[in-house]
């Protein structure tokens, strides 16, 4: 049999693609391990698939002072030498890495082993942990055209973003009961991702009496972030985190609300919902859900707001535009070709396996 093994988080983005990878891998006869860290998202996430996971011990490289800069290095570098045990141990035929920073000693070690690496930039610009592992990766997956001239000619392959099947096959009624609401109000699903955002949360939550006039709100607001004084208030439910019940909620939602990363774009381009687009600050990130939201914008799929820019009345008001003007955004995504993204990654795998 052969044999993968995925790597990937720190985020649910660095995650949720190689879960939507697990169904065409286990069909095509790979047996699959996850290495990922001790007790990262990551964790949590793939416990639900039966999947064998190995934790190592990792850090992060920040472009900011701070203490753990001084201790991170030495925890890298006990993921490299843990990650190479269980290599030699596992013995794959390929390794296939969504980015994270506990990626980084994965790929660096499988390298040294002579394992062949698959690695997926989801953002238009590499971020530092896949800079680390680009020289040593046999193909580098990317979701934007823009990306292509940022990488190694021979190694840069367009793909777009691996989207969980299950997504598209929600149950709206599912939904509308999960929720309490009913189905004669259109509903906004607001999404932070799986950490949270704090300032989105905070202005979804200042709109509200503006926005349940006309909407219902679902608001999936991140860990430890749910509002105990609004847990009663009337078309408006929270969540901190979802999991099965996602494809349902988007099967529900008329509009969405969300940051800017690269896999959750993604996954509202493929679905065809109309959307608004907060990204992450450039102070607060390298600017890349910045990017991803302009080139978002620029072909009609999303209404970008700024984060600084935020107030009541121009996010109430831009719900509203969005949704009197939901078809035209619908119209441009059904315009799109969705590339087949998982099947292009697989022959990726394939190609490197029959090269071994």
């Amino acid at each position: 049999m052969k044999k993968i093994i995925l790597t990937g988080g720190g985020t649910a983005g660095h995650v949720t693609p190689n879960i939507a990878l697990l169904p065409s891998l286990q069909a095509a006869g790979y047996e699959i391990t996850y290495i990922g860290s001790y007790d990262g998202i990551e964790k949590k996430l793939i416990g639900d698939f039966d999947i064998p996971y190995e934790g190592i011990s990792t850090g992060k490289f920040r472009r900011y002072l701070d203490p753990r800069n001084f201790t991170d290095p030495f925890r890298v570098i006990k993921g490299f030498a843990e990650a190479r045990r269980i290599l030699k141990r596992i013995r794959p035929d390929v390794v296939f890495s969504k980015g994270g920073f506990v990626s980084v000693p994965v790929v660096r070690a499988a390298a040294s082993l002579g394992i062949p690496c698959i690695i997926h930039e989801s953002d238009m610009t590499p971020g530092l942990a896949n800079k680390l592992c680009i020289p040593v990766a046999r193909k580098v997956c990317c979701n934007f055209p823009e990306t292509m001239g940022l990488l190694p000619q021979d190694k840069a392959v367009l793909t777009g973003s691996p989207i969980r099947a299950e997504l598209s096959q929600g149950n709206k009624l599912a939904g509308l009961n999960l929720c309490g609401f009913t189905a004669n109000r259109p509903v906004i699903l607001v999404i932070g991702g799986s950490l949270g955002a704090a300032n989105v949360n905070k202005a979804v939550r200042d709109a509200l009496p503006r926005l349940l006039e006309d909407f219902q709100v679902v608001h999936l607001c991140g860990k430890d972030k749910v509002d105990n004084l609004l847990l009663n208030t009337p078309g408006y439910k929270q969540f901190e985190y979802v999991k099965a019940e996602l494809k349902d909620l988007f099967a529900m939602a008329d509009l969405v609300i969300s940051r800017a990363g690269a896999n959750a774009i993604c996954e509202l381009l493929a679905l065809k919902k109309p959307n608004i687009l907060i990204p992450l600050p450039a102070t607060n990130s390298r600017g890349d859900q910045l990017l991803n939201a302009q080139s978002f914008e620029s072909q009609g799929f999303s209404i970008v707001l700024q984060e600084d820019d935020l107030t009541v009345e121009l996010l109430s008001d831009k719900v509203h535009e969005l949704y009197f003007t939901r078809q035209t955004y619908r119209d441009a995504m059904n315009r799109s070709g969705q590339m087949d993204s998982i099947q292009t990654i697989l022959g990726l795998l394939e190609d490197a396996v029959a090269s071994q």
